[in-house]
């Protein structure tokens, strides 16, 4: 499976082994803060290597931290992780309908079938509002964060997998943004069996990079 992402995604090294991810961890702190210096990325590091480890364990594929710049001061940020299970289909079709009742079965859920380039999928979009303790806010107070989720489940042409694809971010002012993004990623998601070569970005001007998992 590949996809095509914007510039200014930072990947996690979920694929190196466990001796190599310290290493793979640093490397990784260097290219998250450019202007950084060796305290900062020495203090960071570990933190990002536990990361790393719980994202491997939990069984991604791909693992990372968009960060855009904004035109005014600061960055809208979000995750976008890639993973796969075992739906045992041989219909993609018949994979997406049954996904697809699932889903819609929480009142919460926003399920829609999706007719991709690579074939059918499912996405489910999320809008939750979480409480945070006084211990975890700047001002000692409670208070409510609101995040959105868009996942989108992709069964493989022959199966017997189901790729899934989820956006996390709780910089909701910049949610359209992410959305129009996120078609636009899943527009090039193929499958090295069907399709050997990514379907082209539908905003070819703006710097990719080729995903290949």
């Amino acid at each position: 499976m590949s996809f095509v992402v914007p510039d200014g995604f930072h990947a996690l090294p979920v694929e190196a082994s466990a001796g190599e991810r310290a290493a793979a961890a640093a490397e990784f702190v260097r290219g998250l803060y450019p202007g950084g210096d060796s305290e900062l990325w020495q203090s960071t590091a570990p933190y990002y290597e536990l990361v790393t480890e719980a994202m491997a364990t939990a069984g991604l594929a791909y693992s990372a931290f968009g960060l855009f710049g904004l035109e005014e001061e600061g960055v809208a940020h979000c995750s976008f992780t890639v993973a796969a299970y075992a739906s045992d289909h041989a219909d993609p079709d018949i994979a997406a309908q049954g996904i697809l009742a699932v889903l819609t079965s929480d009142p919460l859920n926003d399920a829609r079938r999706l007719d991709l380039p690579c074939g059918p999928a499912v996405s489910c979009v999320s809008v939750r509002e979480l409480t945070l303790s006084p211990e975890v806010t700047a001002d000692g107070a409670e208070a409510t964060l609101t995040t959105g989720q868009i996942q989108i489940h992709i069964p493989f042409p022959t199966g017997p997998y189901t790729a899934v694809v989820t956006v996390d971010t709780a910089a909701m002012e910049y949610w359209g943004e992410f959305c129009d993004m996120t078609t636009a990623v899943l527009q090039t998601v193929s499958f090295a069996d069907t399709d050997p070569e990514p379907h082209p970005s539908p905003d070819t001007a703006a710097p990719q990079r080729t995903v290949q998992l």
